[in-house]
């Protein structure tokens, strides 16, 4: 028997043989099954391919468009069949219990917003290969009074030179901590210029997305989506809770974003963005908004720490200017916060915000003045699956008679499959 016949058939063994295990498991067993076939001669490029594919591991572009070639369809559609039945599956909680001296302000949708016990999600997540040409993602939460689609959207894994596009209702990828979900935090609640600018929720909304990977030799890549601007929770600097009919592109969110990823040795690392978001307000006809933003991720990991520690560095600002009958609207707000993860058990963290104000805003009246918030975190991880967290916040408001303390201690919890956080 030839070697791409015996290749073949490893991988097609191990598919039968392991669909039903956990991820770690197949990619232990995969480590074994490649590092055993490499010994035994030299593996073709399409080989290879194949048995990534079969076992639904993340490649480059070429590898991708190689292992959907003529040659190996049949065995590549029979992979995506068998991985379409073998999705990951999580199940995250995420509890809290606060304490506010004053009158809770928070502004996030998963904050909690009363002293007292919060529940402030339940997270099911679904996500797999749905073919060769495509991966479903979906984001499932439960409240103590309703279920809520956050997200579901497809995504193409096959798209030629550096493309990849997305369809489906989604997180935009405007800054860092949009897109993410409360257990990639490394606080309690959401950044307050999150929930002024964009909603409880974020910015989110059905539509589509196209990106486009550069080939530099830095990570350089480039982003568009369209969405629907409306929705109090996820849009409210554009059309809000407005029912407002789209009658062509212009009726229409886009955003715009940057993204670029240094390596400056094994020990440091830097992430830097550039984030656009241009659509119509309900302010009046033909109105329009813009909100810009920039995002910098500075990581310290030594190498040779035995504790295994890291500090992180991230900072987020964005700059609002809105259309209104009478004029202009300019404000603006910030974040940054530093966590250091001394040990693969414990972190902690200080963050500060400030939140600018402006006279005659129909969305905020009362926000006339800068707001701040100081917070500081301290995480116990017992392992992967759980954390425990207790922070503590000074909120100024100096629009408000006076400030609020703040204390929260959360808990999370999950079952099933977890994948990496992004970087």
């Amino acid at each position: 028997m030839g070697l791409t016949s015996v290749t073949r058939l490893i991988a097609f063994l191990s598919v039968c043989a392991l669909t039903s295990a956990p991820a770690s498991v197949l990619g232990s067993v995969f480590a074994s099954t490649s590092t055993s076939t490499s010994s035994a001669g030299e593996v073709s490029d399409v080989d290879r391919a194949l048995i990534e594919s079969a076992f639904g591991a993340s490649g480059d572009g070429d590898a991708a468009g190689q292992s959907v070639g003529s040659s190996s369809s049949s065995f590549a559609s029979f992979s995506g069949a068998i991985q379409s039945m073998n999705p990951e599956i999580s199940l995250i909680l995420d509890a809290a219990a606060a304490y506010f001296d004053g009158e809770p302000m928070q502004l996030g949708g998963h904050d909690p917003n009363k002293t007292g016990f919060s529940l402030q999600q339940l997270e099911l997540h679904m996500a797999g290969s749905v073919d060769p040409f495509f991966r479903l993602d979906a984001n499932i939460v439960f409240a103590l009074f309703g279920v809520e689609v956050e997200e579901v959207y497809a995504t193409t894994l096959a798209l030629p030179y550096g493309l990849q596009a997305r369809g489906g209702q989604f997180l935009t990828r405007f800054g860092r901590i949009n897109a993410t979900h409360p257990h990639a935090w490394s606080f309690v609640d959401q950044p307050l210029v999150i929930g002024k600018f964009f909603g409880s929720e974020g910015n989110r909304g059905l539509g589509a997305e196209l990106s486009w990977l550069s080939p530099l030799p830095w990570y350089f890549e480039v982003s568009l989506s369209a969405n629907n601007a409306d929705g109090e929770c996820c849009a409210r600097s554009f059309l809000g809770a407005d029912d407002f009919e789209v009658r062509g592109p212009l009726d229409l969110l886009y955003t715009t974003t940057i993204k670029q990823f240094f390596p400056f040795n094994d020990s440091w690392s830097l992430s830097l963005g550039l984030s656009g978001q241009f659509g119509p307000n309900a302010s009046g006809y033909h109105n329009r908004t813009a909100i810009f933003g920039t995002d910098v991720y500075l990581r310290y990991r030594p190498v040779d720490s035995a504790e295994r520690s890291a500090l992180s560095l991230q900072a987020e600002g964005l700059y609002r200017r809105r259309q209104i009958p009478d004029g202009l609207l300019d404000d603006f707000g910030i974040y940054a916060q530093l966590v250091w993860n001394i040990t693969p058990e414990w972190e902690v963290g200080g963050r500060f915000e400030h939140v600018s104000g402006v006279s005659d805003d129909p969305l905020d009246p009362d926000w006339t003045r800068p707001r701040r918030r100081t917070s500081l975190e301290a995480t116990f991880y017992p392992s992967h699956f759980s954390r425990l967290r207790l922070q503590g916040s000074y909120d100024e408001p100096l629009f408000a008679s006076q400030p609020v303390y703040v204390a929260m201690f959360s808990l999370e919890v999950m079952i099933g499959a977890h994948g990496a956080h992004s970087f």
